[in-house]
C-alpha cells in the first residue's frame, strides 16, 4: 500500500518489538496469578503491589485516544483541552481518600455490585452493568482502537480494519488468558513506554520549533490548507487554560465547577476504571 515504501526496518523492528513485549509480558503473567478462582482472575487475587495498580490505572486512561484525538484537539484549540486531566488529578485523591474505603468496608469490587447492597435487587445491577458496558465500547474501546489502527495505517501502510483486528487480537491473547493479573502487568511495561516516548517526542518536537517560544510564535501561523474562513484558525486565547466565561469554548466556571461532577464519575464510579 501507499506509504509503506517509507517506513524503514528499525520502524518495523520498534513496531514489532512492541507488540513481542507486550505478549510476552502477558504470557509470563500467567505464571503469577491464581486464575481458576473468581477472585483470582478477575481481581489479581487482590495481592497486586501498588506500583502495578498505579500503572494500570494510568495506562488505562492514557492511550492512542490522547496522543491522536486529545493533541489534536489541542493543537486545533490550545491547551484549555488539558484542564480535563488537570481535574483528573484532583479527583483521583477523592477517590482514594471516601470512595475506595467506602468500596473495600462494603465488600464490593465494582458500582453495580454497590448499587445492588445499597438498594437491594438486582435489575439496578444489570442496568448498570448493561449501560457501562455499552457506554465504555461505544465511546471509550471504539475510539481507542480507532485512534490506534490509525497510527499503524500511516506507520505501516495496513489497511484500517486489518490494523484493529491486530490490536485486538494481541488484547484478547493475554487478557482473557490471564486475567487481570496480565492485564496490570502488561501496562506497567506500557506505562514505562509510554512516559519515555512522551518525553522524547515532547523535547524533538519542542526542539524543533525552538523551544516555548518558538511554539507560541509561529503557533498562530500554522494554518490548515484552504482555510477561507474563522473556523480551522488558531484561537487567540490558545494558550490560556482558564477561558472567557462567556466567549471561550471552554468556560471557566464549566472548567473549574462542572467539570469536577463529570470527573467525579470518571475517576471514582466509572465501571470501565473499576476493572483496575
Amino acid at each position: 500500500m501507499e506509504g509503506t515504501a517509507a517506513v524503514s526496518p528499525w520502524d518495523l523492528g520498534v513496531i514489532g518489538g512492541y507488540f513481542l513485549l507486550v505478549i510476552a509480558v502477558g504470557l509470563w503473567s500467567l505464571r503469577r496469578g491464581n486464575r481458576s478462582t473468581i477472585s483470582g482472575y478477575f481481581l489479581a487475587g487482590r495481592s497486586m503491589a501498588w506500583g502495578p495498580v498505579g500503572a494500570s490505572l494510568f495506562a488505562s486512561n492514557i492511550g492512542s485516544g490522547h496522543f491522536v484525538g486529545l493533541a489534536g484537539t489541542g493543537a486545533a484549540g490550545g491547551i484549555a483541552v488539558g484542564g480535563f486531566e488537570w481535574s483528573g488529578m484532583f479527583i483521583v485523591l477523592l477517590l482514594g481518600w471516601i470512595f475506595v474505603p467506602i468500596y473495600l468496608r462494603a465488600g464490593v469490587a465494582t458500582m453495580p455490585e454497590y448499587l445492588g447492597k445499597r438498594f437491594g435487587g438486582g435489575r439496578i445491577q444489570l442496568y448498570l452493568a448493561l449501560l457501562s458496558l455499552g457506554l465504555y465500547v461505544s465511546t471509550k474501546i471504539s475510539v481507542d482502537m480507532y485512534s490506534g489502527a490509525i497510527f499503524i495505517r500511516e506507520a505501516l501502510g495496513w489497511d484500517l480494519y486489518a490494523a484493529v483486528g491486530a490490536l485486538l487480537a494481541v488484547t484478547a491473547l493475554y487478557t482473557i488468558t490471564g486475567g487481570l493479573a496480565a492485564l496490570m502487568y502488561a501496562d506497567l511495561v506500557q506505562t514505562l513506554i509510554i512516559i519515555a516516548g512522551a518525553s522524547v517526542l515532547a523535547g524533538y518536537a519542542l526542539g524543533a520549533v525552538g523551544g516555548y517560544e518558538g511554539l507560541v510564535e509561529r503557533y498562530p501561523l500554522a494554518l490548515p490548507p484552504n482555510v477561507t474562513g474563522p473556523c480551522g484558525r488558531p484561537r487567540p486565547d490558545a494558550f490560556h487554560l482558564l477561558r472567557h466565561p462567556s466567549t471561550g469554548d471552554l468556560p471557566w466556571p464549566g472548567l473549574l465547577l462542572g467539570l469536577g461532577i463529570i470527573s467525579a464519575w470518571y475517576w471514582c464510579t466509572d465501571q470501565g476504571l473499576e476493572r483496575d
